[in-house]
This record gives structure tokens, sequence and C-alpha cells, in this order.
């Protein structure tokens, strides 16, 4: 697995122009799963992410957590970061099969629930138009 994350001021996902969810302060979580994965990896992902101490305390410093500064979080299903591109025209023999990833996408949706202030999410396997304020910027990459 493998999870972009943003730490954001806004952000939103739309669909077909329709917005299919919104956060204010929090994360913008880009998901790609392999195969191989599984849900214990999706809970020790969420668990990670949730423990991230990378917003700013009163100080300035990089030490609170999404649940201290009350933070949701927007989730972005994507393939795309197992993108092998060794030649050309990427290759993503390396992502999970669309059952798996699907299956696996909707698992860290409804195990974020309870972990942060606000769950919102896009739709697996749609066109996605994605808006964000990315505050630093911070961006991090995380990989299982």
């Amino acid at each position: 697995m493998k999870v972009v994350l943003q730490r954001v001021s806004r952000a939103s996902v739309e669909v077909d122009n329709n917005i299919t969810g919104s956060i204010d302060k929090g994360y913008v979580a880009l998901i790609g799963f392999g195969e191989g994965d599984d849900k214990s990896k999706v809970e020790k992902m969420v668990d990670k992410i949730q423990k991230l101490r990378i917003f700013p305390d009163e100080n300035g410093k990089i030490n609170l957590s999404i649940g201290e500064v009350s933070g949701g979080i927007l989730i972005i299903s994507q393939f795309t970061l197992y993108a092998d591109c060794k030649k050309n025209r990427p290759s993503f023999t390396n992502a999970a099969n669309p059952a798996l990833a699907e299956e696996l996408y909707d698992y860290f949706i409804e195990y974020s629930h309870g972990k942060f202030n606000k769950v919102a999410h896009g739709i697996f396997g749609a066109v996605m138009k994605v808006e964000l304020t990315n505050e630093g910027p911070f961006t991090v990459i995380l990989e299982d």
C-alpha cells in the first residue's frame, strides 16, 4: 500500500459535477493498493496516519496529530501510485486487481470512521477532480 498524504486547510472531490466529499483542515490521502495488501495493512496504515504529528503547535513546531487539531481526512483511490515508468508508457501490473483494491478502499474508509474528526471520500474507479490547498506545502509518502 502506498499513501501520498497532504496536509491541507481545505479539500474537496468532485465526480460528474457533484461534490462527493469535502473537508476543512486535515489530510488528503491518495491511496494505492498492491498485490499482497490486506485489511491488517489497512489498519496499520490508518493507525499510523492518525498518530502522525505533522501539524504545527502554538510555537510553530511540527508536533500535533490530526486529532489534536480536530482535522478530517479526504480519502481518494489512486492506483496510479503503482505506475512503473521504466518505459515511456506506464505499466500498472504492480497495482492490486480492481476487485481487491475496491474492497480495501472501502475498508480504509470504514476503518477511518471513529479515528478522524471527519471522513470524506471519492468514488472508487470514477474520474475525479480533486481540489485542495496544501498547507506548507507539507506532503509525505507512506508505504507498507
